[in-house]
């Protein structure tokens, strides 16, 4: 059988999709109730991070160790990787001494040249091109919440990132529909945007794009990478704060998630962060959950 990789959304059909969603609910029933679950024991998880990380390496972390399974942090300057090693060698290496590859990294295209070497699961913790790990939480959180997302309409305002490209491949498999609003100069990435346009649409204004939604999502306006050009980042997303005036175009009902970290007062006012609107806390802790499930997809054989 063919090594199976998780490197966009579209590595998963839908059913895998619905089906991962379901499960990811199930083992966080499971784990609120005390009942362990170790499907992966003796199975080791290495994790290759170039970019810093909360919420990405504790959620892998402790989901491994909660599936019964162990794993290892490698740094940039804890692997040949950080003393030009080609990626191909290190993946052909590693892949046989791990069970699986967690990297967190700057060009997707990286990650796909050492998938294509490795003889075991690698998953993308993030690149500058997609997060979609996030997705999972992110529509673990909606199911929870409201049901199935399928007609629904999730509204994205700010930049056109990483996660706003998983948040459009989302929208193409789940068959809801994304509104974007960027500004001028920051919209998402034209390749993406052609492959899903089916179910996104560009909108010049956040006021326009939160017409009826059911959903609103932000991040941060400099991700990480992008910190020389935050004072200009500022002055581009004036007017692009998800605030409680914002919120108030949607429908009455329509939740908030941002991935985190959340900077107050810029891309979220402090009032809709913390307001009854908002499942943020619910979606950072489905980190672990939606993973956990990712991993016994993939290495629970």
């Amino acid at each position: 059988m063919a090594t199976r990789h998780f490197l966009t959304l579209f590595d998963l059909s839908v059913d895998e999709l619905t089906a991962l969603i379901t499960r990811a609910i199930e083992l966080k029933k499971m784990h609120a109730a005390g009942k362990q679950h170790t499907p992966l024991q003796n199975k080791m998880l290495a994790l290759m991070f170039d970019k810093s990380s909360t919420r990405t390496r504790v959620s892998f972390e402790t989901g491994m160790t909660q599936l019964g399974g162990n794993s290892m942090f490698l740094s940039p300057g804890d692997t040949q990787l950080g003393r030009g090693e080609p990626p191909e060698d290190t993946a052909r290496v590693i892949s046989r001494m791990v069970d699986a590859i967690i990297i967190r990294t700057h060009k997707h295209e990286d990650i796909e040249k050492f998938a294509s070497y490795s003889q075991v699961p690698v998953i993308n913790a993030l690149t500058d091109m997609f997060h979609p790990c996030q997705l999972l939480a992110d529509i673990q959180t909606w199911v929870e919440h409201r049901g199935d997302i399928t007609n629904k309409i999730a509204v994205w305002i700010g930049d056109g990132n990483n996660v706003c490209h998983s948040w459009m491949n989302a929208a193409k498999l789940f068959n809801f529909t994304l509104h974007i609003s960027t500004p001028a100069g920051y919209e998402p990435d034209a390749t993406v945007l052609e492959k899903c346009k089916s179910n996104v649409k560009i909108f010049a204004t956040p006021a326009e794009a939160v017409t009826d939604a059911d959903l609103v999502v932000t991040d941060t306006w400099a991700s990480m990478g992008q910190e020389d050009e935050k004072k200009a980042r500022e002055q581009a997303f004036s007017g692009f704060c998800v605030d409680e005036q914002l919120m108030a175009g949607a429908k009455t009902d329509a939740l908030f998630m941002h991935c985190l970290p959340a900077y107050r007062g810029y891309e979220v006012s402090a009032d809709v962060l913390e307001g009854p609107q908002s499942v943020v806390w619910d979606e950072a802790e489905n980190r672990l959950h939606a993973q956990k499930a990712l991993l016994e997809l993939l290495l629970a054989r």
